[in-house]
């Protein structure tokens, strides 16, 4: 399958960044688009709506259900699946996009916040997969996407911000144990991660604004990184912690200067990828 044309995608958090690249990339195959989010009214600081987000959707191609949904919510999650199979019929595949972080140590974070990231990250993500995997066993190549980093137990991930890691590191506990159990019916479970700072309105707000902006890569590195995983064979492909440009050189991508206006040197490392995961060559070059 090289396209993406009539699957349907539940992608959470998917108003803006990452999340709404994906997207974007998926309708502009013809893929059907159910938006989960909290973001119905603009947030001061973070821009786009689920309802802006649909519009963008579907002026690339696709058709897009926006859904206010928040993801701590069981009975949130099940209405906005349900809602997605009475628009489209079924789900073919989804994006656990949506994440919370505050890089704090131990002594500075405080319980609301650690609660926040684990409800959001860890256990978000274990909940709309748990609701979206008997509509996913359905499908023809399904696949769940958890945008979540590589298990890398170095302790320097761990030092600086141990609740949001801890957090971070659910989501990936997840790819691990769920491609184990789904991979006889043919779900292929994956994680995508980015080697750099990727521009958003998220990183700008936690990491130290436009400074950080002009030394990262477009969100769009990591739709392509997504599509490419998204359109190999479920059964075939599962159980893969993926960075973007590692898995971009691999399937064919040579020229990386289209996701950023600074050379490779000058870009912002990326947390918990690993020292022994090196940039393709043609990365390095761009």
């Amino acid at each position: 399958m090289n396209n993406l044309k009539n699957k349907t995608l539940f992608v959470s958090g998917a108003s803006r960044g990452i999340g709404l690249a994906i997207a974007k990339r998926a309708a502009k195959d013809g893929a059907n688009i159910i938006l989960a989010a909290k973001t119905a009214e603009p947030h001061p600081k973070l821009p786009g709506t689920i309802y802006t987000a649909a519009e963008e959707i579907e002026d690339v191609g696709g058709k897009a259900l926006p859904v206010v949904c928040d993801i701590r919510d069981e009975e949130n999650v099940r209405n906005a699946v349900n809602k997605g199979l009475d628009h489209f019929g079924a789900i073919d595949i989804c994006i656990n996009n949506a994440s919370a972080i505050q890089l704090t140590g131990t002594l500075q974070t405080d319980m609301k916040r650690y609660d926040l990231m684990n409800q959001i990250n860890a256990r978000g993500t274990f909940l709309v997969s748990k609701v979206c995997l008997p509509h996913l066993i359905k499908s023809d190549n399904p696949h769940i996407l958890n945008l979540s980093p590589p298990l890398d137990m170095d302790p320097k991930w761990f030092g600086p911000h141990v609740a949001y890691t801890m957090a971070k590191f659910g989501m990936s506990l997840c790819v691990l144990g769920m491609a184990e159990e789904f991979k006889e019916e043919g779900v292929a479970v994956n994680a995508l991660w980015p080697r750099t700072a990727v521009a958003t309105a998220a990183i700008k707000n936690a990491l130290g604004g436009d400074s950080i902006m002009n030394i990262s890569r477009s969100p769009e590195i990591m739709a392509d990184a997504a599509h490419v995983i998204l359109t190999k064979n479920s059964r075939e492909f599962t159980g893969n912690f993926c960075i973007d440009d590692n898995l971009l050189a691999d399937n064919g991508v040579t020229d990386f200067s289209q996701y950023a206006e600074v050379p490779f040197a000058e870009l912002a490392p990326d947390f918990f990828v690993p020292d022994n995961i090196e940039a393709p060559e043609a990365a390095k070059n761009s």
